[in-house]
């Protein structure tokens, strides 16, 4: 039985094989598109996966109050807290520090910097890591043991075999001895390393490190089976007041599960992070779907006249209306099965850019039982959804009505096809306002003025003898031509970097409340990066002539009262600090607000970036092998790293601009279905009015007259789309932006322009039919009469 209704439906999709490509095509499109957004929310969704117990496994940032405001930091904790809430909270099983770090390795006169942490024997039990050499319990009991991970290994070794015991070089000094190699990270990892050792290697020396006061390393916990989370948290936000006797500073418990998806924090209260695009992309997927059944619903009942001498004669002969609807089933169901094959075949073509576009790996995997079972369900899904109005439509057909050639009507059906389209469309209008005002926020930010010069500017990682070699290198590259002057710093520019609370300054009332962030620099590091001196002098390059001198920002200097801040103390942590100059603000940190004030300090020592100022009239390539031979001349040893400040700028906003260029797919998708859909019904009216378009032709009505007649039916669906769009469109724009405190105003031109588009794309797709039907010969449609 089910073999016959499969064969009419092959016989019925090859007969009108035109509208069964269009049918196809539009529910391939989305069920690529649902597809495709699965496969990314299912990436999403497996981060951290190494926790093998995200419910007991915790991170612990720290929320801190400053000028009223609750702020979270991670890798903010004090060196002693770790040990601190395994020793006084009894539900705390293990507690670890981590700290990220980079490491030359030299190897066999080879030499590789990669990224990993200093961390605590209890690390190793947090996460599930898989010991091919080495076990845990082993692996940290001489301070001088590393952990590496196989990937590594087989970077530093030619045979990366039999490793435990052999012996790494470490930044040209230290020397450690693998004690352990474990499987690779699994690439989503939110906190992921490629090697480890044991903490002590990085407070030796440092007497600070023991300091409640200095918050500098990240925290992890894990608590026993069935402890109440509530219980513990509570408990842990009450160590830190106790060390410290200030309550405005508490640790918090960040769990796993959350560690990826749900890390953005207001006023100390997760309040989201990634989980709401994975949310606002599976709603999206799923609207295109609807989109692409509806599509296929208004082209099947285009077709209703056609159809409804089959649906009269099977009638006549027998058939009930039951058999009607599964054979009309049944041909949906195989439209969207075709659609599937098609889209699989898409799907392989368009994963690789896609994976581009998002930065990911993702693939097809149609062995992976998950992935068949949801691409089958997405496919069931499209064709019962599909097929269900068309189905009940056509078999409510009369047979004797339609056998005696009357017009077929049924109740409503014009009114929902309408309904659809102004849905369709209504959806595309949205798209295409969130597109632009997308688009509108991310440039808008972009092109602030940050008050620096990110342009021509190269970051370089400041290791071996940078920092001993600095003027000799300056020099050598100015002589070059290539580069105007460099500049060293503790901080990345772009990020919060080292800061701190409690200061007094003079002309200030309450300050000891202002977070300010501390910058040491050398002297040429303002004029580097485009930071300019609005009030005295900069540095000298004589450190010791600066020691108690330091250049603040505008926004330091206002919260210094009236007057100049020039000749003003600074009581900075028990030492008395001068101010000699002041320089603009500038933007880090967070790129939509408004950062904290600075100090400045004329102290190298502490550099960790190099910056150089290049000159735009050379070639990037140039310049680059031009300071990599220089600096491989002052530090021999270690590889050659470097990073265009702008495209790290960029690299900010990849949430944003993800979020930008999907909404463009999106858009674009969605008019191509909904001008698929609008096709339908414009084919379907032509038919409608195929005799009243004769009749007006014979009556000497022009082409574009009866264009005009068949397009205006269309553009006030439009407009009623435009009508529904906007405040809708608003809504949810005006929503979004209120989560950056740096914005912009949503300007009605926007909707003037997607209204102006959607009415556009909607008389190019109707006219296809209009001309098509005004040019007809009306003897042809008039011989019957």
């Amino acid at each position: 039985m089910l073999k016959n209704y499969f064969k009419i439906a092959f016989r019925n999709l090859w007969k009108n094989k035109g509208y069964s490509a269009l049918n196809i095509f539009g529910l391939a499109i989305g069920i690529t598109c649902a597809s495709i957004i699965l496969l990314w929310v299912e990436d999403e969704m497996s981060y951290d996966t190494v926790v093998t117990d995200q419910e007991r496994v915790y991170s612990v940032p720290t929320n801190q109050v400053y000028e009223g405001q609750t702020r979270t930091f991670f890798q903010a904790t004090p060196g002693p807290l770790a040990a601190a809430l395994k020793a006084e909270i009894p539900e705390i099983t293990r507690a670890a520090r981590f700290r990220n770090a980079d490491f030359l390795f030299s190897v066999n006169n080879s030499s590789v910097v990669s990224s990993g942490s200093y961390t605590d024997a209890d690390f190793l039990d947090l996460y599930d890591l898989k010991f091919i050499e080495g076990n845990a319990s082993e692996a940290f009991k001489s301070k001088d043991g590393i952990v590496i991970t196989q990937e590594l290994a087989q970077i530093l070794f030619e045979n990366p075999n039999n490793l435990y015991g052999q012996s790494v070089q470490i930044n040209q000094k230290e020397h450690f001895k693998i004690t352990g190699v474990i499987e690779n990270l699994p690439k989503n990892t939110t906190y992921g390393f490629s090697w480890l050792v044991p903490f002590e290697n990085f407070t030796q020396d440092k007497p600070w490190t023991q300091d409640y006061g200095s918050n500098f390393t990240d925290t992890f916990v894990m608590l026993a089976p069935g402890a109440d989370f509530n219980t513990v948290n509570a408990k842990v936000k009450q160590v830190l007041p106790a060390k410290t006797d200030d309550a405005d500073t508490q640790a918090i418990l960040h769990a796993a599960k959350d560690w990826h998806l749900r890390s953005d924090f207001k006023n100390g209260e997760v309040v989201g992070g990634r989980i709401e695009y994975v949310r606002l992309f599976s709603f999206v997927a799923l609207i295109i779907l609807i989109i692409a059944c509806i599509n296929f619903m208004n082209l099947s009942t285009a077709r209703s006249e056609k159809r409804a001498n089959e649906v009269g004669v099977r009638k006549t002969l027998g058939s009930d209306k039951k058999q009607l609807i599964l054979q009309f089933i049944t041909e949906a169901m195989l439209t969207a099965l075709l659609a599937a094959v098609l889209s699989v075949l898409v799907l392989l073509l368009i994963i690789p850019a896609f994976n581009g576009l998002i930065g990911k790996q993702l693939s097809l995997g149609l062995t992976v039982p998950s992935h068949l079972i949801s691409l089958l369900g997405i496919t069931l899904t499209c064709g019962i959804l599909a097929g269900l109005y068309p189905a009940f439509y056509l078999s409510s057909f009369k047979p004797i009505a339609v056998l005696k050639g009357n017009r077929i009507q049924a109740k409503g059906a014009g009114f929902v096809r309408k309904g659809l389209v102004i849905t369709q469309f209504s959806v595309s209008i949205v798209f295409i306002i969130s597109t632009l005002l997308v688009y509108q926020q991310v440039q808008h930010v972009k092109n602030r003025d940050l008050g620096l010069n990110k342009e021509n500017l190269i970051e370089i990682p400041v290791n071996g003898d940078l920092i001993k070699n600095r003027n000799a290198i300056a020099e050598s590259l100015k002589n070059t031509g290539m580069v105007g002057s460099l500049g060293l710093s503790n901080s990345n520019i772009m990020s919060a970097g080292n800061n701190g609370s409690g200061l007094r300054w003079q002309g200030g009332t309450d300050t000891e409340d202002v977070l300010v962030s501390f910058r040491y620099v050398t002297d040429g590091y303002l004029e580097t990066t485009g930071i300019k001196i609005l009030e005295g002098r900069g540095f000298s390059t004589s450190v010791a002539q600066d020691s108690t001198h330091v250049l603040i920002t505008e926004s330091f200097a206002k919260l210094m009262g009236a007057g100049s801040a020039l000749g003003k103390t600074i009581d900075w942590f028990g030492d008395t600090v001068t101010v000699v100059g002041v320089t603009n603000d500038y933007l880090y940190g967070d790129m939509y607000g408004t950062s904290d004030p600075v100090m400045f300090f004329n102290f190298p020592s502490e550099a960790q970036y190099m910056y150089l100022r290049t000159n735009p009239n050379y070639p990037a390539d140039e310049i680059l092998s031009t300071i990599e031979q220089t600096l491989k001349t002052y530090n021999p040893g270690y590889p050659f790293e470097y990073e265009f400040v702008d495209a790290a700028f960029d690299r900010r906003f990849k949430n944003e601009q993800l979020m930008g260029s999907l909404s463009q797919i999106f858009a674009a998708l969605s008019i191509l279905i909904s001008c698929l859909g609008l096709f339908g019904l414009s084919a379907y009216t032509a038919q409608q009015r195929r005799k009243e378009i004769g009749v007006r032709k014979v009556l000497g009505s022009s082409v574009a007259g009866i264009v005009r007649l068949l397009s205006k039916d269309f553009i006030v669906l439009v407009l009623v789309s435009i009508v529904i769009a906007v405040p809708l469109a608003w809504y949810i724009m005006y929503s979004w932006l209120q989560g950056f405190a740096y914005r912009i105003s949503i300007n009605v031109w926007v909707f003037v322009v997607a209204g102006i588009a959607a009415i556009g794309i909607a008389l190019l797709t109707v006219s296809f039919q209009a001309i098509k039907a005004a040019i007809a010969n009306p003897v042809k449609s008039l011989r019957t009469e």
